[in-house]
């Protein structure tokens, strides 16, 4: 199960939604080994495109030495769907390349860039399997 703060999945909604028509990524950050998303890290999609998303190759490697340096990993890796449901793609599959991460895809085929219905589901992509996993909203995090 993802266990979110209702602030983080609004800030990928938003950034969904902002970057729509345009599949919009990124990444949210936490201590390792701790499974708690805590910083959200909207990344530009250097493909630029409606059907497909990519890390820019040196924003992305900017972003994993200061994930290191923080002693943080990427526990939420996401992208938007901007015409299609809220379900890994195949080519969204064989760029998984993070066991331990929940997979969220935000679809807005239905909104655009308005307010109005969209999906938030949350996947585990391992060795080319998928998973869908339930997401919990909390307003902060019990310690």
């Amino acid at each position: 199960m993802l266990t979110i703060t209702r602030e983080l999945h609004d800030a990928i909604v938003a950034h969904a939604r902002t970057d729509h028509p345009d599949e919009a990524c990124g990444v949210v950050a936490g201590p390792a080994g701790s499974d708690r998303p805590e910083r959200f890290i909207p990344m530009l999609n250097a493909a630029r495109s409606p059907t497909f998303y990519e890390f820019d190759s040196t924003d992305l490697l900017k972003l994993y030495r200061e994930m290191d340096d923080r002693d943080e990993e990427p526990v939420i890796v996401y992208h938007s769907h901007t015409a299609t449901e809220g379900y890994p793609s195949r080519t969204d599959v064989s760029y998984a390349s993070e066991p331990g991460a929940h997979y969220v895809l935000v679809s807005t085929a239905e909104c655009g860039n308005d307010e109005g219905p969209f999906q938030f589901r949350s996947f585990r992509i391992v060795d080319g399997e998928i998973t869908e996993e339930d997401v919990r909203l909390v307003d902060a995090y019990q310690d």
